[in-house]
């Protein structure tokens, strides 16, 4: 065997993981679960981490991935959108006391209740980027690995319910066109495509933007569109590609756990996942009754899941994506640039 390819090298453990991501994403496929490219390697690669294979990211790959979503969110930023923000000020000024009362009820609870130190209780109730947490959490001094699993659990459970609440409570489809093909798209905006890609992934990267991976492609892309030159979403092929990388992604973060981390960190999340939900269903709620939003719009835009995963839920369900990409951007800036100074001033004063 090449030494590439021994099981329990880097590359080896790469191609298992690979191989396991594809054969659930061909079951889902042939049985006709939805989302196939997503959920397909998300619960093959999840098993498998809880059984104890040895599996391992693709790194950079993953994150690169992203940048097509960023892409897509960027193609959907057009004059029209920016004409219908005076619209979305009512609902979007919500989003800072969702994020207040999320902290109000979270904080206390995975002190109290779980026993975490206040530094991990305090990032593991904020409503942000799961490496964005994690980091300023680490670098505060709070437990990374506990909460890596509760982020990781609660973007686990969010993406797994939302579908069956859009199909079943709301009606909506899952079967919009997420793109049309390669073969369909003109050379010229595809090329443009790959360029916003890098370009702002990369670039963003060295100015330190906060989930460069996704917000620098979004803002080349958002620039590229107001100025007429992409029309459309990136390929259908890159979408789901995207999406194979972010479910495999997800259920390599459990490689590992142990039954210590799954009795306190993984239970923890999921407890603290059905407060969220009951929050974002009130806020849903609220914007639906007062007329800021559709039901599938408002419960997108609310949903505390990442925003990767959101954006593919948003458009799969044919919602109005730049409403729900608004909402969620304004929710992730206001918890990156807020949350550690917040942290350092509520904690520094009651101490650890």
């Amino acid at each position: 065997m090449l030494p590439l390819l021994k099981p329990h090298s880097p590359s080896g453990k790469r191609l298992m993981t690979f191989l396991i991501a594809v054969i659930g994403t061909a079951l889902f496929w042939l049985t006709g679960l939805p989302l196939p490219f997503l959920f397909g390697p998300l619960t093959a690669c999840l098993i498998a981490a809880l059984i104890g294979v040895p599996l391992r990211g693709f790194g950079q790959v993953s994150v690169g991935a992203r940048s097509i979503l960023g892409v897509a969110v960027g193609a959907s930023i057009t004059p029209e959108l920016l004409g219908q923000l005076p619209q979305m000020a009512a609902s979007v000024a919500l989003v800072p006391v969702y994020i207040i009362v999320i902290a109000v009820i979270g904080v206390p609870f995975f002190h109290r209740v779980c026993g975490f130190d206040k530094v991990t209780a305090w990032y593991a109730a904020m409503p942000g980027g799961l490496q964005d947490m994690v980091v300023f959490g680490t670098e505060a001094g709070g437990d990374g690995r506990a909460l890596s699993l509760i982020h990781a659990t609660r973007v686990l459970i969010v993406i797994s319910i939302a579908p069956v609440i859009l199909t079943m409570g709301m009606g909506a489809e899952l079967s919009n066109p997420i793109g049309a093909p390669a073969r369909d798209l003109p050379l010229t905006e595809m090329a443009l495509m790959v360029f916003a890609a890098l370009f702002g992934w990369k670039g963003g990267e060295r100015i330190g933007l906060f989930g460069a991976a996704i917000l620098g492609p979004m803002i080349v892309t958002a620039v590229l569109s107001l100025a007429g030159l992409i029309h459309t979403r990136p390929p259908a092929e890159g979408i789901l590609f995207a999406q194979f990388m972010i479910g495999l992604g997800i259920g390599v973060g459990y490689v590992g756990i142990t039954l210590v981390e799954f009795r306190k960190d993984v239970l923890s999340g999921v407890a603290f996942v059905l407060v969220l939900a009951l929050l974002a269903a009130g806020f849903t709620e609220v914007v639906v009754y007062f007329g800021l939003a559709h039901a599938v719009e408002g419960f997108l835009a609310f949903a505390p899941g990442g925003q990767a995963e959101m954006t593919v839920l948003a458009i799969v369900a044919g919602a109005d994506l730049g409403f729900v990409v608004v909402h969620h951007l304004t929710r992730i800036f206001l918890v990156i640039t807020c949350a550690p100074l917040a942290a350092r001033l509520m904690i520094g004063k009651s101490g650890r």
